[in-house]
């Protein structure tokens, strides 16, 4: 398994640039000629079958009345059984929306490319975030539509690879939708859209918190028969070059709705600090605080924590000169010059970025989220860069980084050693 060639850096300039530069060419119809041939029937294919990746499937097979799930492939062949058990019970008055024949179920290291290979039109990417960059560039080159889930990347050759195949979508008009849903929720919609209509005035700073008790999905115990990779991959949160640390695995939603905030545009430079308390396993830490800073002067406060026995929070303050919004689970107010408070309808923001986007396939349109997405979870990666290092990182230095964390090759009897937690002021900023 090879990781993705990356491009030459790409500059914050360049960026911003591309980022305006939204697809001018439509000549390709959405759908493709095999799924018009079949009634426009859409076949789905599932790369990474755990939690995540079988409600993306839900989601999905929910969002459009004419799609079958067609293939599945992961590492473990548990997850993949798992999955479909789940996916059966909750499709169970119409069977025939599981349509994954035992042949197209694979296992392995090299399990996407076989799913890529099994005549799919659309691909749920859900696997840890180390591998999402070069099976986004595998699934772009086979011509497939992606729904991409965050982090879309753990390392700055990560997100220069997802750049390049940001622009290729778009060449070959395919549609990459984000699993950043947040941007999907209804409340958040409408009072970020009144934000940037002025109800604040204009953005001055940014508070956003992200605290919760220690993530236990994984207790990080290893079983004697386990290869370091089994032992990494079955837990893999614990580990920085497959789930980029929980600053990118959960928090990068926070990182999101404040890059959306901004409008996309990225900082200019941050600084931040954090330690590991309470994790015992792997190279993952469980705190941080991160100040970003723009060239126009807006300052936005990151602070996340995973930790038991600690103050829990999950809020975004977006405060301006003539008042401020507050973003809560759920709810969203603006108070100061306007007042006002969401009280429309709440759908699941999981279902929506489905909902719409299959409707927008079916309509022949290719949205493309790739810009987006690689900028905020490159700004959770500059952040986990200087708090590991001690050290400033402007957002120039960090699109050129040579950090690259995935291993050139993976293989089940591999040598991977136990990595261990950067200390800053000694870890250096690479």
């Amino acid at each position: 398994m090879q990781t993705t060639t990356v491009p030459t850096s790409t500059s914050r300039r360049q960026f911003l640039a591309a980022s305006t530069a939204a697809g001018a060419a439509l000549a390709l119809p959405a759908l493709s000629p095999a799924a018009a041939g079949r009634s426009d029937k859409l076949r789905l294919g599932l790369i990474g079958c755990g939690g995540r990746g079988t409600g993306a499937a839900a989601q999905a097979l929910t969002a459009d009345s004419n799609v079958e799930l067609y293939a599945m492939g992961d590492v473990f062949k548990t997850q993949i059984e798992n999955s479909q058990e789940s996916l059966k019970k909750q499709f169970e008055k119409d069977p025939s929306r599981m349509n994954v024949a035992e042949s197209r179920q694979f296992t392995g290291l090299d399990a996407y490319q076989k799913v890529l290979q099994s005549g799919v039109d659309v691909v749920l990417l859900t696997t840890p975030g180390g591998f999402r960059p070069f099976h986004l560039r595998a699934a772009i080159e086979a011509g497939k539509h992606v729904f991409c889930e965050k982090p879309m990347g753990v390392d700055p050759a990560g997100i220069r690879s997802v750049l390049e195949s940001t622009r290729l979508a778009k060449e070959k008009n395919l549609a990459i939708r984000a699993g950043f849903n947040y941007r999907f929720e209804s409340p958040y919609r409408a009072a970020m859209q009144r934000v940037h209509d002025g109800a604040i005035g204009d953005l001055v700073a940014i508070y956003s918190t992200r605290m919760s008790n220690r993530l236990a999905r994984f207790d990080g115990a290893r079983k004697p028969e386990q290869t370091d990779l089994e032992w990494q991959l079955r837990n893999w949160h614990h580990f920085v070059w497959l789930s980029g640390d929980f600053i990118l695995e959960v928090t990068a939603h926070s990182i999101d709705k404040i890059a959306w905030a901004m409008r996309d545009v990225p900082p200019a430079r941050c600084h931040a600090s954090g330690a590991r308390h309470q994790g015992t396993v792997g190279d993952a830490w469980d705190q941080w605080d991160v100040t970003y800073e723009w060239d126009n002067g807006v300052m936005a406060f990151l602070k996340t924590r995973y930790q038991n026995g600690c103050h829990n929070e999950h809020r975004d303050v977006l405060i301006g000169t003539k008042g401020k919004c507050e973003l809560g689970w759920g709810t969203a107010k603006i108070t100061g010059a306007t007042n006002w408070r969401y009280a429309g309808e709440k759908p699941i923001s999981h279902q929506v970025e489905h909902d719409e986007l299959f409707a927008e396939l079916r309509a022949g349109r290719t949205p493309n989220d790739g810009q987006r997405m690689a900028q905020s979870t490159m700004m959770g990666i500059m952040g986990r860069m200087s708090a590991y290092t001690g050290k400033e990182v402007t957002w120039e230095f960090a699109m050129q980084s040579k950090l690259a964390t995935m291993p050139e090759k993976l293989t089940w009897d591999m040598k991977l050693p136990e990595p261990k937690p950067a200390e800053p002021g000694k870890t250096p900023l690479v």
